[in-house]
C-alpha cells in the first residue's frame, strides 16, 4: 500500500515535471517524507528524477541550449557543495521557509507580469545570485528548481529548450548527488528496491507528460510554468 501510494504521487508530479522540466522532487517530497522518510524519500526522489531527466535529455537533445546550460551550472555548482553540506550537518527549516515565502511572492509576482503582457526579466547579476542560491537548495533538498526557473523562464523563452536544458542541470546536478550517496554508501538495497517498484509510475507519468507538452501553447506554458513554481513555494511552505 506504501508504494502504490508513493507511486500515484510519483506518476502525478513526474508527469507534470515531463511538460514543464521541473517540480517533480520538490511537489513529491511532502507526501514521499512521510511515507518513506525523509532521507529515504529523497534518496528515491533524487533517482527517479535523475532517470527523466536521463530520457528528457536523451531524447530531446536537439532542444538543448549549451551555451545557457554553461553559465546556469556554473553558477548552480558552485553552492551546490554549501546545499550538501548543510543536508548533513545542519538544521534546514528556517532556511526552507524564507525560501518558501520568496518563491511564493515571485511566482505570484511573475503571473500577475504574465497577465499585462510578459514575465519579468530580473538584472543579469540578480540573476547569477539566484543560481547560487538554488544550488545551495538543491544540495539540501534536490529541488533547486523554483530558483533556477527564475532565471531560466527569461533566459529560455522556447518550451522546448526550457525543459530540455533544465533537465540536462538536474541530470548534471542529481549524478553528482547520487555519487555522494554511493560514496557514503546509503544507498541500501531497501532504497534500490522501493525505486525500482517505482518505475513503472515513472514511465506512465513521462507518457503522460510528453502527450500534453506536445499540446500546450506558449503563453499557456508560461501560465503553467509560474503556477507550478507558486504551488511549489506553497508546499515548501507547509513543509515540516
Amino acid at each position: 500500500m506504501t508504494i502504490l501510494l508513493v507511486g500515484l504521487v510519483v506518476l502525478a508530479t513526474h508527469a507534470l515535471e515531463a511538460v514543464t522540466g521541473f517540480g517533480c522532487t520538490v511537489l513529491a517530497l511532502p507526501l514521499v517524507t512521510a511515507l518513506l522518510g525523509l532521507r529515504e524519500g529523497v534518496m528515491v526522489l533524487t533517482i527517479l528524477a535523475w532517470v527523466l531527466a536521463l530520457y528528457i535529455v536523451v531524447s530531446k537533445r536537439r532542444n538543448l541550449d549549451l551555451r545557457r546550460f554553461a553559465v546556469i551550472v556554473a553558477f548552480v555548482l558552485s553552492g551546490l557543495p554549501v546545499g550538501m553540506y548543510l543536508f548533513r550537518t545542519a538544521d534546514a527549516q528556517p532556511l526552507k521557509r524564507v525560501l518558501a515565502v520568496f518563491i511564493v511572492l515571485a511566482a505570484a509576482a511573475q503571473l500577475l507580469f504574465l497577465l499585462k503582457g510578459k514575465p519579468w526579466k530580473p538584472p543579469r547579476v540578480i540573476g547569477y545570485l539566484i543560481l547560487v542560491a538554488g544550488g545551495v537548495v538543491h544540495g539540501l533538498f534536490s529541488s533547486g528548481g523554483p530558483l533556477v526557473v527564475l532565471y531560466a523562464s527569461s533566459a529560455l523563452p522556447e518550451k522546448g529548450t526550457f525543459r530540455a536544458t533544465l533537465c540536462l542541470l538536474w541530470l548534471t546536478l542529481n549524478s553528482i548527488i547520487i555519487g555522494s550517496y554511493l560514496a557514503a554508501g546509503s544507498l541500501t538495497p531497501k532504497i534500490s528496491l522501493e525505486t525500482a517498484a517505482l518505475l513503472p509510475f515513472l514511465v506512465l507519468g513521462i507518457f503522460i507528460g510528453e502527450r500534453l507538452h506536445e499540446r500546450v501553447q506558449p503563453r499557456a506554458f508560461s501560465a503553467v510554468v509560474f503556477s507550478t513554481l507558486l504551488a511549489t513555494g506553497v508546499v515548501m511552505l507547509l513543509m515540516k
